[in-house]
């Protein structure tokens, strides 16, 4: 690939799939945390008829082939993303098959804006939501010029983490409507701690670290939301669903594939399923410790006041 291209790619690349690098100048510490975990098939899904499911960044990558696996299982499947092609296309795709059935939302969550009118379509045109599955995420983990969202937040940060924690807050009435409901964070092995003097990345900026210190911030979210929420009849988890799985952005990067989607569809399908504690982290379908951060709770408070204060703000 030319290199002008491949500086591009490196650049705009949007990652759905709970990205683990090795070799790119993600933390080593991080990916050292998890141990090689073998491919196999997740328990089945339930009859998911009558159910409905949404899932951020679903029209490419992991979340189109969750979606997709969602939809075979006969749930009512909310796809979202920035491409109204690729959206309508896995929408009619869905319809054809006569399994389930789709509805496209369009939403670019480097807006907190477009967030908060994604959640509102939502709850205009649905009495329930089962699953919430927050997949969406980018990763210039190449890059050592910041990015940032459309209120100033970086971009990892903003993308991966905060858009998630709103779309939580705006669905939750629809989603603790319905008795065991299931919230789901695609998180990533490559994390690292949050540094709350600098959170935003101001003095001490990698796309690498920008992106485990907002895939840790996931899974901080999960752990401290789950006892009010199983409280709610909620369970959440969260997850590595595979490292450097075989998608079209990691072709076009010139990273060789150490998974495949599949393999990471089935560690997506497992969280649904799995009868372990809510809260629980896991590698693949193994549960396991995240970094250590996450077990803080004086951490997790930080980041939900931090969290709190940003979204007052916009």
């Amino acid at each position: 690939m030319p290199q002008p291209l491949r500086t591009v790619l490196a650049r705009v690349v949007t990652l759905s799939l709970g990205l683990a690098l090795a070799g790119a100048g993600l933390p080593a510490v991080a990916l050292a945390q998890q141990p090689a975990a073998s491919f196999k098939m997740a328990p089945p899904l339930p009859d998911l008829s009558g159910k409905v499911a949404l899932v951020t960044g679903s029209t490419d990558g992991l979340g189109r082939d969750v979606a997709r696996r969602l939809a075979a299982a006969g749930a009512h499947v909310l796809i979202t993303g920035r491409s109204v092609a690729r959206g309508d296309s896995l929408v009619d795709e869905i319809t054809t098959s006569r399994k389930g059935s789709a509805r496209f939302y369009r939403a670019d969550l480097a807006s907190l804006a477009e967030v908060r009118r994604l959640a509102d379509a939502v709850k205009r045109d649905n009495q329930r939501l089962d699953l919430l599955i927050n997949n969406a995420g980018v990763g210039f983990v190449f890059d050592s010029t910041p990015k940032f969202s459309a209120e100033g937040h970086e971009m990892h940060f903003a993308v991966n983490y905060l858009a998630h924690y709103l779309l939580i807050k705006q669905l939750l009435p629809l989603i603790v409507a319905n008795a065991e409901s299931r919230i789901i964070n695609v998180s990533s092995g490559s994390q690292e701690a949050i540094d709350f003097d600098d959170v935003m990345m101001t003095k001490r900026f990698t796309g690498a670290r920008g992106y485990a210190q907002s895939k840790l911030a996931q899974i901080l979210m999960t752990i401290d939301m789950a006892p009010a929420l199983e409280r709610q009849g909620v369970l959440t988890y969260s997850l590595h669903p595979a490292t450097t799985m075989a998608t079209t952005m990691a072709r076009a990067l010139n990273v060789t594939p150490r998974s495949t989607i599949a393999e990471g569809v089935e560690s997506v399908v497992n969280a649904i399923v799995t009868t372990e504690p809510t809260g629980t982290y896991f590698n693949r379908q193994v549960p396991i410790r995240a970094h250590q951060q996450a077990y803080d709770s004086s951490a997790r408070e930080k980041l939900r006041l931090l969290s709190e204060r940003l979204l007052a703000g916009h």
